[in-house]
């Protein structure tokens, strides 16, 4: 085998030897143009980007970046040139004194050393296949010398150094350290470069993430030759060869937080530049700001997580047979963990075995773990002598586990339940961060954007909104009393509206009503508005007017919203009063740098966009911040310290969905949980214990270090017995009430 080689590297040499005087007399028709290589356009993929520069996305086959040979490190040139073609600034593009020593090295069992140059290498992947002929050797030897004459060395080596497939989709080093390390090409150790360096003669086989120790022995060997070549010294070698290269997982080389966004700005940009989408190499810049986009990823996680874990214990995932042969269940148990894949921290495993006290399992990297009692006291149940089968856990049982920061692992599940989060720019529109879900790999239906759900109490702020409007007040009193509707007024069916706690109050201002979420006073005062009247009065603040009935439910959330639109309409609250336009979407540039779209937001506070009046805007806010400090909302402004906060809890009919939408300074944010399939969340949930945990968990972060907003009353709205009232209605005695319903709620309570 070894003598076959030989003669091979030797038939080389004579290849060459003949091809050179042909070469200088080649012509086109000869060999293939070598347009390709004058005019180079890589298929580089669609990147998308947060508005501080963070990666969020890549989309194409070809996973590639194109750095200019002068932006490549002197050291990962150095480190290539080691391994590959050490001569390459020598040669003509056969390197003869290579083939010679590749010879000599293969005959003593040295080295095994590599016979194709980088200008070879360029032939065979740019025109080339992989065939082992004569034909092919000779013509790849030719093409050589061709691209010696055209290009300067150094082109030649931008060519390839863009171009060579390194493994994991990633082709060229630019890609190749983003892949791998998770960084720029020019922040490189010696160490990481030369893991680079070698990765051009296996890439998929021989890669960090495959093949950890094949790859770090054919780095050492890149190290000893940089070393031998005078590129690195003694002391760096030596250092190079301990350093932890710290490669990252499959699926880490950018801020996979943001999937949900990232694939609405895939799907955009497919409907204009179809399958050009992921070649073209355009990067989209999304207005979004990673901070923002990672509080609200860990807090979706977070309560998510809390809620299911409130609801207990489902059981295993699936159940598997283990086979009693080793290598037959090491087999089963590989292919079952890649049908559950890990949802971040949320690792698969098979059971091994199982005992109420302590449970083996093995993981997808066929680490084997152990959970003591404590980390299976949640599953308990499915740990009893007499579990019920469904629940069971037993060898073979696929779980879930996740380990504490003490390395302690305990068993959890993957939620079912669905969830959203958006917060936007409440000036501009602008997005600042959004989750679709729990998990985009488990489930990419974007709540955000297609759930289409009851808004519950949330939408009680627009029909008092509307109140406004008429006359009505914060201090107007409402009667919170049991209210009968006869079959005239609602046109079908009589109906008594009930309050979630079934607790009535009985005369109350509409302030306390709002902000204690009171179902029969947010009817009683529809009533006097006119479902019609609030029914036309939605549109305004981006609702779907179709999607509302026009009868008293309507004061109780039974239309549809999405979470964005929620989001759009309590910004109008927030803003003094105009309607907003969300926008994801701030510029997209080609691979040239191009400009191929820009964003021109509305400029905030133009006239033109108000829809409705700031004195309304105000009052409606004023409402909302009651909600924050003594309503069903209190607990945002407890745990987050502050003043400065307005938004209302919602919870549809049988608890089916729970939301939570808020504003504080220029950020709206909705919160939204329930199931895909509407089923009652629970008996003791609602949007307080649902979705505004969400809400505050991504605002500590995101109004941290921020001083409080200050807000100020417009003209024309002032203060009368200790609320506030609309000028014209102050002067002239015109304030609405619903005296009628007072004075009867006054006869029930037995006052005189």
């Amino acid at each position: 085998m070894k003598h076959s080689i030989s003669i091979s590297l030797f038939l080389l040499v004579l290849l060459s030897a003949l091809a050179l005087p042909f070469a200088s007399a080649a012509t086109p028709l000869d060999l293939p143009s070598l347009d390709a290589l004058m005019d180079y356009r890589p298929k580089i993929p669609l990147r998308v980007y947060t508005s501080d520069n963070v990666l969020i996305g890549e989309f194409g086959q070809e996973r590639r970046d194109f750095v200019a040979i002068k932006d490549i490190p002197l050291i990962q040139k150095q480190a290539l040139l080691a391994i590959e073609d050490s001569r390459f600034y020598e040669h003509g593009g056969v390197d003869f004194k290579g083939v010679a020593r590749a010879v000599m090295a293969d005959l003593t069992g040295g080295l095994k050393q590599g016979a194709s140059t980088i200008t070879m290498q360029v032939a065979r992947d740019f025109f080339l296949t992989k065939e082992k002929l004569f034909s092919r050797k000779l013509t790849e030897v030719m093409l050589a010398y061709k691209i010696e004459r055209a290009l300067s060395k150094d082109q030649i080596l931008e060519l390839y150094m863009n171009q060579i497939y390194l493994g994991q989709r990633a082709y060229g080093f630019s890609s190749a350290a983003r892949i791998y390390f998770g960084k720029s090409i020019k922040d490189l150790s010696i160490a990481q470069a030369a893991m680079l360096a070698g990765l051009p003669q296996a890439p998929s086989s021989i890669n960090p993430m495959v093949n950890p120790k094949g790859a770090k022995q054919r780095q050492h060997l890149v190290l000893k030759r940089m070393r031998d070549l005078a590129y690195i010294n003694e002391v760096q070698y030596k250092s190079a060869l301990k350093e932890d290269l710290h490669v990252l997982g499959e699926g880490k080389a950018f801020n996979n937080h943001a999937q949900f966004v990232a694939e609405m700005v895939r799907q955009t940009m497919y409907a204009q530049f179809k399958e050009e989408t992921y070649t073209r190499g355009i990067s989209v810049t999304t207005t979004l700001v990673q901070a923002d986009q990672e509080a609200a990823y860990e807090a979706v996680r977070r309560n998510v997580m809390a809620f299911d874990q409130r609801h207990g214990y489902r059981g295993a995932e699936a159940y598997v047979a283990l086979p009693r042969n080793p290598i037959e269940r090491q087999k089963l148990i590989e292919a079952t963990l890649q049908k559950h894949p890990a949802s971040d921290k949320l690792l698969s495993a098979v059971t091994l075995t199982a005992t109420p006290k302590s449970l083996h399992a093995v993981l997808a990297n066929g680490d084997e773990i152990e959970l003591g009692a404590d980390g299976l006291r949640w599953a308990a149940a499915g740990l009893a002598p007499k579990a019920p089968a469904a629940l069971k856990l037993k060898p073979g049982a696929v779980i879930r586990v996740v380990q504490d920061s003490k390395g302690r692992w305990r068993i959890t599940q993957l939620p079912v339940v669905g969830a959203a989060f958006v917060a936007l720019n409440n000036q501009t529109g602008a997005y600042r961060a959004m989750v679709g879900g729990f998990d985009f790999n488990a489930n990419q239906f974007n709540h955000v954007t297609q759930a289409w759900r009851q808004p519950g109490s949330a939408i009680k702020p627009f029909i008092y909104s509307a109140a406004l409007e008429q006359g009505f007040s914060p201090g107007t009193l409402v009667n919170d009393a049991p209210l009968t509707l006869s079959s005239a007024e609602t046109g079908g069916q009589p109906w008594q509206p009930q309050n979630d706690d079934d607790v009535y109050d009985g005369p109350i201002t509409l302030r306390t009503a709002l902000a204690q979420s009171k179902n029969v006073a947010a009817v009683r005062l529809l009533r006097a508005i006119t479902p019609q009247y609030a029914h036309d009065f939605l549109p305004r603040f981006g609702f779907d007017a179709a999607k509302h009935p026009v009868n008293y439910t309507l004061a109780l959330g039974t239309g549809s919203v999405t979470p964005l639109q929620m989001a759009g309409a309590y910004s109008v609250f927030a803003n003094g009063g105009f309607q907003i336009s969300p926008y994801l979407i701030q510029k997209v540039v080609d691979t040239r740098g191009n400009v191929l779209f820009e964003a021109k937001p509305v400029v905030p506070g133009l006239e033109s966009a108000r829809v409705l009046d700031a004195r309304n805007a105000f009052v409606t806010g004023n409402l909302l911040h009651e909600v924050t400090t003594s309503g069903t909302g209190a607990s945002a402004s407890q745990k987050l310290g502050r003043q400065d906060l307005a938004g209302k809890t919602g919870t549809s009919s049988e608890a089916f969905d729970g939301w939570f939408a808020g504003y504080s300074g220029s950020t709206t944010a909705v919160a939204w949980m329930g199931y895909d399939e509407p089923q009652s969340l629970g008996g003791r949930e609602f949007g307080a214990t649902l979705a505004l945990p969400i809400w505050i968990d991504f605002m500590r972060v995101a109004l941290a270090g921020k001083p409080p907003y200050p807000t100020q009353p417009p003209a024309g709205v002032s203060q009368s017995q200790g609320d506030w009232m609309f000028d014209e209605f102050l002067t002239t005695g015109a304030v609405r009430s619903l005296d009628l319903d007072i004075l009867q709620g006054l006869k029930e309570l037995g006052s005189p």
